[in-house]
């Protein structure tokens, strides 16, 4: 549970970071704000995050995978049999599916950032420079459940194809290779196995992960602006 958190924060911190930058950096260049902005942003951040983090979510599904009663599996033994078996290359086994898995987030934040302007659009403290009301806050919330919701429910198959991938074995080899043998295996509905308890895990996580970004931002802006002043 702690390394699944651990991971989690360092996967968001290291996304947000980049897309946060990202975007700022597009918007000085481009129109702002756009649709294009939010996509280059959200791939950008997605395939950094990734690459950073993939060795770790590797680790973390052997040890949950692993089914030894005595003697079970630990992090260092883990490590030490990857590298062994497969060298620095096995631990971005399942890179692919992450990375197609990018489709997700980008789906999730231009979706987020469309219905996040139209719910602030008539909003009284929008149309103040700077100010944010608690009303606001729960309509973050909102974009954010419903845009990571329809997210989720497109994208899902790569979580399927990802999670088999980074099982020990030479079963699953490939991207492509398995979607068509989970497909062949388990029909499609196999791809889509688990997606329930995704939502529910999902859906609570990321309103409140989205509500807490755009008032972690609010209150650096507000910062930067009392500092200049």
């Amino acid at each position: 549970m702690s390394l699944h958190i651990c991971i989690f924060d360092n996967f968001r911190a290291i996304y947000f970071f980049c897309y946060a930058n990202t975007k700022r950096l597009l918007n000085a260049r481009w129109n702002p704000d756009t649709p294009l902005v939010h996509i280059c942003s959200a791939i950008t951040a997605g395939m950094t995050a990734c690459t950073a983090t993939n060795p770790i979510w590797l680790i973390k599904t052997r040890l949950q995978l692993d089914q030894k009663k005595n003697n079970a599996l630990t992090v260092r033994q883990c490590v030490r049999d990857v590298y062994h078996n497969h060298g620095l290359k096995g631990f971005y086994k399942g890179i692919t599916a992450s990375y197609v898995g990018v489709t997700e987030t980008v789906i999730h934040f231009v979706i987020y950032e469309a219905v996040k302007a139209h719910l602030l659009e008539n909003s009284l403290s929008s149309s103040q420079l700077g100010d944010r009301s608690t009303s606001d806050f729960v309509r973050f919330m909102f974009a954010g459940a419903c845009s990571k919701t329809c997210a989720t429910c497109i994208a899902y198959p790569h979580e399927v194809v990802r999670t088999r991938l980074r099982q020990e074995g030479n079963k699953y080899r490939s991207f492509f290779q398995t979607v068509v043998l989970i497909a062949k295996e388990e029909g499609y509905r196999g791809l889509y196995r688990g997606l329930v308890t995704q939502l529910v895990r999902q859906i609570p996580n990321t309103a409140t992960m989205m509500a807490t970004y755009e008032l972690v931002v609010y209150m650096y802006e507000r910062w930067q602006l009392t500092s200049q002043t």
